[in-house]
Parts: structure tokens; sequence; C-alpha cells
């Protein structure tokens, strides 16, 4: 499994080398992007609640989870998103496919290490506006990704406790086109190049109810951090040629000041009550203080921020894992549902996002590895007030390979 396991890391990170268009969201224009959600498919299936322990599959929501996991595992997902955007009088569709994470944990006796890869925000968008007057397009791509190492401890048979240092890297950039006449336009390209280091910590509790039932909790916690921009603008005149080729002329690099963006703390609580192996059911509440996040490189006056909040229910079931005779019987039964208010304030409007997931866990047979399934139906934003309206559908599918290393042999 090694050498299979370091073949696969090395593929999947050369097309992580790859900027992603992560998302067709407008959305993705304010800020730093559309904010990927942080965790595997298994949460994500189950309303994106991280507070169930499971012992052979990778939470990467709170670090002190990853001290549950009982075998070496490396874990890799992707997704395909088709979205239909509509406002009150038109509609678009869209769609991209992107990878999710990639993740390993080492565990040992007492303790865990983990690292990976993973996608913190994406920019992806295309709007084009005009009136009588004039008109504009505006696109952008690019985004954030995170590299974490993290190290999870096993205080006693109750308690977990987690620490992860993430650094984060990438690029954004952002194009806006004002055409002047029909044969000569103006553009402007605003690139941001990003890094700097970001935090989570968490602790986790699971406690006996009675002989079968458990309860479990959990809460992370993020600090307020910043984030260095190293910006660059560049301003040009084109024309088009009669066959429809762009020509640039004047093209002027305007020297831009770096700059930093704070990037909000945030604290995740949950609970959650079960037969270990068997079912469980959970809640869980997010808050991020949203409203000190600030746009990138637009100040505009119809959009502000405001603290954002997540409410998730979720949870999961396994018809008999131990069966010999039925393979759907082994299978584990995800669904669950979200409601967030996503902290982005547009016309005075909040910008919601809601949906319900579900999915499945398809173990592979004499092996504790599986593959997951996940599907997610939303609705993000509102027509209402000149906005727009995503309704987008995730389906999610991975991997989680699970074995013993480094154990000593005791015959040769």
């Amino acid at each position: 499994m090694i050498k299979n396991f370091f073949l696969s890391l090395l593929l999947l990170i050369s097309f992580c080398s790859f900027a992603q268009e992560g998302t067709s969201s407008p959305y993705s224009y304010f800020g730093i992007g559309d904010i990927r959600f942080r965790g595997t498919i298994e949460n994500r299936s189950m309303g994106e609640i991280s507070v169930i322990p499971d012992s052979i599959h990778i939470n990467l929501q709170n670090p002190a989870m990853m001290s549950n996991v009982k075998l070496t595992t490396f874990s890799a997902a992707g997704t395909f998103s088709p979205t239909v955007l509509k406002t009150n009088t038109q509609k678009e569709k869209a769609q991209r496919t992107t990878i999710d994470y990639l993740s390993v944990v080492l565990p040992a006796k007492r303790f865990a290490v983990g690292f990976g890869l993973l996608p913190y925000s994406s920019v992806g968008y295309n709007i084009y506006k005009a009136n009588s007057d004039n008109a504009n397009s505006f696109s952008g791509k690019g985004g954030v990704n995170r590299v974490y190492t993290a190290v999870s401890f096993k205080l006693n048979n109750q308690f977990n406790v987690g620490g992860e240092v993430n650094y984060n890297f990438g690029e954004i950039e952002t194009t806006n086109t004002s055409v002047a006449t029909i044969e000569t336009s103006t553009r402007e390209i605003n690139t941001s190049s990003i890094g700097g280091f970001s935090f989570n910590f968490g602790i986790s509790h699971k406690a006996k109810l009675t002989n079968k039932l458990s309860i479990f909790s959990g809460l992370s916690y993020t600090p307020e951090t910043n984030l260095n921009l190293e910006n660059a603008r560049n301003i040009a005149v084109l024309q088009y040629a009669g066959n429809g080729q762009e020509l640039v002329y004047d093209d002027l690099d305007v020297v831009v000041p770096d700059s930093k963006l704070k990037m909000p703390s945030k604290i995740t609580l949950g609970t959650s009550v079960g037969e270990l192996k068997k079912w469980a059911v959970g809640v869980q509440v997010t808050s991020q203080s949203t409203s000190d996040f600030g746009n990138r490189a637009q100040n505009l006056s119809n959009v502000k921020y405001e603290n954002s909040l997540r409410y998730s229910v979720g949870g999961f079931y396994v018809p008999k894992y131990t069966s010999f005779t039925s393979y759907w019987s082994r299978v584990n039964y995800r669904a669950g549902f979200r409601y967030e208010n996503t902290g982005l304030v547009i016309n005075n409007l909040s910008i919601l996002d809601r949906a319900v997931t579900f999915g499945f866990g398809l173990p592979l047979s004499g092996t504790f590895s599986n593959i997951n399934i996940g599907v997610e139906l939303g609705k993000k934003g509102t027509t209402n007030a000149g906005l727009i309206e995503e309704n987008y559908s995730n389906i999610s599918v991975g991997f989680s390979f699970n074995d013993s290393w480094f154990q000593r042999r005791k015959y040769n």
C-alpha cells in the first residue's frame, strides 16, 4: 500500500499545482472569493457536522478528532458542481470539477500526526453588464490554498486535544474591461499574491450514557490572523481588429502598495448521541466574526459584512457492519441539512446558503478502506434587489485508504 499511496499522492499534487477555478459563483467577486467547506465527504454528507468520532476516516475540521483514527489513513476527493444562476429576467448554467483535499493521518498509541493540502477559497466569475451608455465585463480566477500539519493527543478515555498550523498561499486575478466604443476598450487587471499562516485548535469529549449509547462533543477555535497581499495592477487600451482579434496598446504597470487582509476568528461547537459503529445524530453551530473582514481590492458602497452563522444537523446509520452475507448492510448511510448566513450583505440583503445533503460509505471487501459518495443540493443568494440566485448540486467522490504501517514483524 505504501508504494500505491506515494504514487497517488504525487499524481494528485501534480493536479493541485495548477490553479483551480473551484467556483462559478458571482459572489466570489467579493473578498478573497468563495470560502470552500473545510471537511471530508463524510462530514459534508451529514450537513457538515464534524462531532461524530470515526476510527477509519479523517476529520479536517477539528484536529482533536484525529486521535480517533486507528490505522494509517490517506484520503482524497473531488467534486463535480453543476449550477444554475438566475436573476428575475435571465438564467445561465455553469459547472466546475475540482479536487477537494489530500490528507494523511499517521496514528500512534496516544497521539496522531496529520498533514495535507486543500483549497481555502476560490474565485471564478464572468459577468457582463451593459446599458445604453456603456458596457463593462468583470472576470476573476484563482484562489487560496492551504497546506497544513496537525497533531492530536488522547489525554484519557474521554478527552482529546489537538492543534493545527496552516500555510495559506495562492494568487487571485481580477479583470475589469470597460467598452468605450465598438472598436476601443480599457482594461484593468489586478493581481494579488497571497501568503500567511493561520491556526486551528480543538478539543473533543465522549462519555457513556448507557451500555450502548454514548454522547460526543467537540469544540474548535480558529483565532484571527492576517494574510499578506503582494498587489500589482496593469492598465491598457484594447482595440479590436476586423477579425475580432484583441490588440493591446498603452500597456502600463501601476505601482500598488502591498497590504494585509484580516482573516476573522471562528468557533465551532457541536454535540451528538449514538451507538458507535451503528448510528449517530448530531447538531453543530459555527460562528465566524466576518464583520471584521474586508474586500481585497474593491471598495463598494453597497457591500458590507456581518458575522456569519451556520447551523448543521446530520447523522449516519450502518445496518450491520459485521455482516458477512449482505454487502448493503455494511454500507454507511449519511444525511443532513445546513442553514447558513454567509456574512456577506449586498444591497442591504444578507446572502443565505442552505442545503440538504446525503451520501454513502461503500466498504472495500477484505479491507478497512472505502469509497465515499456525497451529494449536496442547495440554494445560495436571492433574485431580490437585482441579485443572483444560485441553485447548485455538488456531487463528490472520494476514497479513504486504511492500513497498518510501522509494525514490527513477529516472523521473518
